[in-house]
């Protein structure tokens, strides 16, 4: 069976119907990245307003950092994986922005562009569905000061944290066949991009981490009557 010639890994990939994109990886990367950035921005700014609301210390940078850091991911996992969950059969002769974004995204890896393994699938439909809406729950609920925004945090830092390394260790098993072997796009894309999803849920899952155990230690403190 002839297959359709691709830029992706591995060659042999099969993609019928493949239709290139109609926009340099530049480009993609740049809308990707300036709306990436604007939701970032958004969610410092909201971070700040109100910060010292009912009665609480206003918030630190890194707090406000950090809202940003979900509304950021409840746009990524929500439009780009939702996306893909939706439409991943009909990627390989897809057109437009979003799937030009997911075949640039692909490259590492290519399975993503193909309609995807069995695995690739469910981790972007669960990504796409559950720690979207959660994310922008959480960004919600430090807004309004909510007490289950550590409960939140852990979560959805846990569930990205387990998914991107269960991402890297099944290309791992499969000898990282599915990534561009140039130094550039693997340490700089694969290596790099994804790993910002291993490092800033592993800092906010600490973060909860600390924040809980302080209530229930606060919680078990002897009380004494008056």
């Amino acid at each position: 069976m002839a297959t359709t010639a691709h830029p992706y890994w591995p060659r042999s990939l099969p993609l019928p119907g493949y239709v290139a994109s109609a926009r340099p990886g530049w480009q993609c990367a740049g809308a990707v990245a300036a709306a990436g950035a604007g939701l970032l921005a958004l969610g410092w700014v909201l971070g700040g307003t109100g910060g010292g609301a009912r009665g609480g210390a206003s918030r630190s940078p890194a707090r406000r950092l950090a809202l940003g850091w979900f509304l950021m991911c409840a746009g990524v996992h929500g439009i780009l994986e939702g996306y893909f969950s939706l439409r991943h059969r009909e990627l390989p002769a897809a057109s437009g922005l979003l799937a030009d974004v997911c075949e640039h995204r692909a490259g590492v890896p290519g399975s993503l562009r193909g309609g995807g393994d069995d695995f690739t699938v469910a981790m972007e439909t669960v990504t796409a569905w559950a720690w979207g809406p959660l994310s922008f729950l959480t960004f919600l609920a430090f807004l309004r000061r909510h007490p289950t925004r550590y409960v939140l945090q852990l979560l959805v830092s846990l569930g990205q944290l387990y998914g991107d390394v269960l991402y890297f260790a099944t290309e791992a098993q499969a000898g990282w066949s599915h990534s561009d072997p140039r130094p550039l796009y693997f340490w700089g894309y694969f290596v790099g991009l994804n790993g910002v999803w291993v490092l800033v849920p592993g800092a906010l899952l600490a973060d909860a981490c600390q924040h809980l155990a302080a209530a229930q230690r606060a919680l078990d403190r002897p009380r004494h009557k008056a």
